[in-house]
């Protein structure tokens, strides 16, 4: 079971961080082609910056799941030190039950709030497209790390290392 979740996660961070990758590259070249033809001839792409709206709604949605992957989200640190060391395996399972349920309660509001963009029709006023699909990432988005902090819940050892710029750091505090 536990492999299977290891496994899970990996094939999730890929899938994550291709969708990531393709939202971004469409925002560049969307953004990069409205202004080569605004230069050009003077007159943009009516439609580009609400592409770029929507490429860069996705690319930050899904980043959400790579900080997760990688456990490098930005969080205060100046607590840290508040609270005797031998506490920090309870602390952690404690932020990632924590960190599930809170995901969780944002899937359900970002469906609701899906659910009645759909029911309502509502439309892009440039675009004249519907939204809600788009829409739709946030609350899967949501899903998405709500399965993957219950997983690191389930099984701490799944979680990887702190990262970021203060990592090393905390790792010297705790030792």
């Amino acid at each position: 079971m536990k492999d299977d979740a290891r496994r899970f996660l990996a094939v999730l961070y890929q899938v994550e961080r291709a969708i990531a990758c393709a939202a971004f590259a469409l925002l560049v070249v969307v953004i990069f082609s409205d202004v080569a033809i605004r230069v050009i001839s003077g007159s943009g792409l009516y439609w580009a910056r609400q592409i770029g709206v929507y490429a860069n709604i996705i690319k930050v949605m899904f980043g959400i799941g790579l900080a997760s992957a990688a456990n490098s989200h930005l969080r205060p640190r100046f607590a840290d030190g508040w609270l005797p060391k031998s506490w920090g395996p309870f602390l952690d399972h404690f932020s990632e039950v924590l960190m599930t349920l809170f995901c969780l309660v944002f899937t359900v509001v970002a469906f609701d709030l899906v659910r009645e963009t759909y029911l309502l029709d509502v439309r892009s006023v440039v675009l004249r497209i519907i939204v809600w699909p788009i829409q739709g990432v946030i609350p899967l988005v949501f899903a998405l790390a709500t399965l993957r902090h219950g997983l690191y819940a389930r099984w701490p050892d799944l979680k990887p290392p702190e990262q970021g710029a203060l990592a090393d750091t905390q790792s010297e505090l705790k030792s």
